[in-house]
């Protein structure tokens, strides 16, 4: 599941010719800017987001090898994701992960600085400390106009090399969340719904054991 989740969210969680020579110096795409500065506006004006996706995992050769439905509840850095007998609480200091299959949720501790693109990357203005961005242009899908940039991460250790967010112009919201992995898998989260303000406590963020009968707890956080 935390392979899966790299993300953001899924949920969740984004433009085509200006200057390539930008990333080669070290340098970010003012204009690719602006439209990330319009999209984490947009999102910040909301206290809580719901996001329904699809996560859809290719391997290396390009042959997809899971598709997934979920959906994704934040606030800040806390949220709940579900998707296909899994489920993910963080609190923004504990994260529980649930497998429904064996019964068992593993708690860990919330790592801001892990290597791996989170719910909380995604939405919100990660991009100016963590990556290198450029804007590719627009395109047309089904009348609506969408945006693509290209992120580079500055942290050459990270598990990925290359992300892609598609935005919605008009909207000023992420349509999807594209990242290569550098042992070739393509992970590509789809938002297939956003809704903000959803009514939310912080109990929603919280693995309720009660709520799961008999359910064995793996903590990992000493």
């Amino acid at each position: 599941m935390k392979k899966i989740f790299l993300l953001s969210l899924i949920l969740s969680a984004g433009l085509f010719s200006l200057q390539a020579q930008n990333n080669s110096l070290g340098k970010n795409d003012a204009d690719a800017k602006k439209v990330l500065d319009a999209v984490s506006a947009k999102l910040k004006s909301y206290k809580t987001v719901q996001t329904s996706f699809t996560l859809q995992i290719a391997n290396s050769s390009g042959k997809v090898e899971a598709s997934k439905k979920g959906t994704l509840y934040m606030t800040g850095h806390k949220y709940h994701l579900t998707m296909s007998g899994q489920e993910v609480y963080c609190d923004g200091a504990n994260v529980w992960t649930y497998d429904k299959s064996t019964n068992e949720v593993t708690l860990t501790k919330y790592d801001a600085s892990a290597k791996t693109i989170s719910p909380e990357n995604i939405f919100t203005d990660f991009y100016d400390k963590d990556f290198l961005y450029k804007l590719n242009g627009d395109s047309k899908l089904n009348n609506k106009t969408y945006q693509e940039i290209e992120l580079t991460p500055v942290n050459k250790t990270k598990t990925f090399f290359k992300v892609y967010l598609t935005i919605d112009k008009a909207a000023k919201t992420i349509y999807t969340v594209k990242w290569l992995e550098k042992n070739g898998t393509k992970y590509t989260i789809t938002a297939n719904k956003l809704t903000g303000n959803v009514p939310l406590n912080d109990a929603s963020f919280i693995f309720d054991k009660s709520k799961y009968p008999g359910v064995e707890e793996v903590d990992l956080r000493n």
